[in-house]
């Protein structure tokens, strides 16, 4: 199986260095390139197209948060997980709404990082999934926005699987709750993901906190 292909982007050489010191230790994971700024990150990804990019939000030249919005207006952008010093952080929380596919703390423990970058390239669950809902219940919109059709459509598993997914449950805990098998609440993930029109779990976080339903 091939490894999953990482770019890190940050403006801290000697923390570039630790991190893919850390990533080119495990077999699955592969370091293809750096950035140190944005703009540098925008010729890198598109250059080298990995699977996930770990971007810096706070950089010269250009930062993550107009990066993070350029790569994924690209056709099948990669996977992007905002990297920040503060758990509450509102560019983080931006981010996620343009699109990013979660955000770390630039402190995490080593372990957490790597379970992190699998867990976002497989979809299967939301990375730090309870700082991820106290980030949107901290940053929510005043009023939230009314329930698009869409959601209406549902089926009623769905919506109950929705509500777990919302939580941030990964499919394994989802299925332990539905007495359902994983590769089921897969397959429900999908379709609730195809029919609201969002890219991934965390985007699913961020509607039902978005339109009331978190």
């Amino acid at each position: 199986m091939k490894p999953i292909r990482v770019v890190l982007v940050d403006d801290q050489a000697l923390f570039r260095a630790g991190i893919r010191m850390l990533i080119d230790s495990q077999a699955d994971l592969e370091v293809v390139a750096e950035a140190a700024d944005g703009r540098e990150a925008l010729e890198v990804v598109r250059a080298a197209r990995p699977d996930v990019v770990l971007m810096d939000i706070r950089m010269p030249v250009m930062d993550g948060l107009a990066a993070t919005a350029e790569l994924l207006r690209d056709e099948d952008p990669p996977r992007i997980v905002m990297l920040t010093t503060f758990d509450l952080d509102e560019a983080a929380a931006r981010a996620i709404r343009q699109g990013a596919s979660g955000f770390l703390l630039k402190d995490a423990e080593p372990e957490f990082l790597l379970a992190a970058i699998r867990t976002v390239h497989s979809g299967s669950a939301v990375i730090a999934a309870s700082a991820t809902r106290d980030l949107f219940a901290h940053f929510a919109v005043a009023a939230p926005r009314p329930v698009p059709p869409a959601y209406l459509d549902l089926t009623d598993r769905e919506r109950e699987i929705f509500a777990l997914a919302a939580q941030g449950l990964s499919n394994a805990e989802i299925a332990g709750r539905e007495f359902l098998s994983e590769a089921t609440v897969k397959t429900h993930v999908s379709r609730i993901l195809t029919k609201l029109a969002l890219r991934d779990r965390v985007q699913l976080v961020v509607f039902a906190f978005e339109h009331g339903l978190a």
